[in-house]
């Protein structure tokens, strides 16, 4: 796999911004994944902070490949939903701001057709946020994982095309008991940032845990191959499973190393 195209998470790799950059590049990684929740507060992130963090994206030739932004709850659950969905645009606004074309969240629960005033919470919030996708240049990459392609396949063909993309999750899918290759083929026309992940399943869907890329169950190359087959020329990250940073930078760069294999 082509190195300029694999993005790394800078959380785990030093507790410095900068510091993670220059890990990043020694990886040969060519972009990284910015942790818009728990990283880089985006609501703060002023004009010349931004300005800051580009120049050393440029210093170090590396590329914002995707913020992440995962919302406490989901975009068909009523409760404090204005200000999810405010949030969430302003996160897209930012991303765009700092070079990124994805902005990965979960939708959460995805209520059925039949339950029709959920349902319909839910394809209007992801209407707007599809028209804030095309106006910003960033747009809103729904977790395949929790939620399953299935699912994921009726909201889309449910909104105005190129509202809604996927951010397709291998360990996950697996984890929740769907198959990443297939859900691969399902979504492919759809797929706006893709991570590949490791997992064990468990006895029941949901119960599986993540360990390093390649020491669980989930075959990556049929993904890969499809994902390949059916044009997709964007990013594909890694992450780290162990919270301490020593042992995490020595897995991804692991998971790097299997990619580019």
């Amino acid at each position: 796999m082509n190195s300029s195209r694999l993005a790394v998470p800078v959380l785990p790799l030093a507790s410095d911004f900068r510091r993670s950059l220059s890990i990043a590049r020694e990886f040969g990684a060519g972009g990284i994944e910015i942790d818009g929740r728990h990283g880089i507060d985006l609501v703060t992130l002023s004009d010349t902070g931004i300005r800051q963090i580009r120049k050393w994206l440029d210093d170090a030739g590396l590329h914002v490949a995707a913020v992440s932004f995962p919302t406490r709850g989901g975009y068909a659950e009523q409760d404090r939903l204005e200000a999810r969905v405010m949030a969430t645009k302003q996160a897209m606004l930012q991303a765009h701001r700092l070079g990124a074309a994805a902005l990965l969240g979960r939708l959460g629960d995805i209520p059925s057709v039949e339950d029709g005033v959920h349902w319909q919470i839910l394809i209007d919030v992801c209407t707007d946020l599809g028209r804030t996708g095309q106006q910003t240049g960033a747009f809103f990459c729904a977790e395949a994982g929790q939620a399953g392609p299935e699912d994921l396949r009726r909201v889309i063909e449910a909104l105005p095309d190129g509202s809604l993309q996927v951010h397709l999750v291998t360990g996950a899918l697996l984890v929740h008991g769907h198959d990443p290759a297939e859900a691969a083929t399902a979504l492919a026309a759809d797929i706006g940032y893709v991570h590949a992940t490791d997992a064990m399943a468990g006895a029941y869907a949901g119960h599986g845990r993540a360990v390093p890329l390649g020491t669980g169950q989930v075959d990556l190359p049929p993904v890969l191959a499809t994902l390949e087959e059916r044009g997709y020329r964007g990013w594909v990250g890694v992450e780290a499973i162990t919270p301490q940073r020593e042992e995490a930078a020595r897995e991804i760069a692991s998971a790097l190393n299997q990619l580019r294999g």
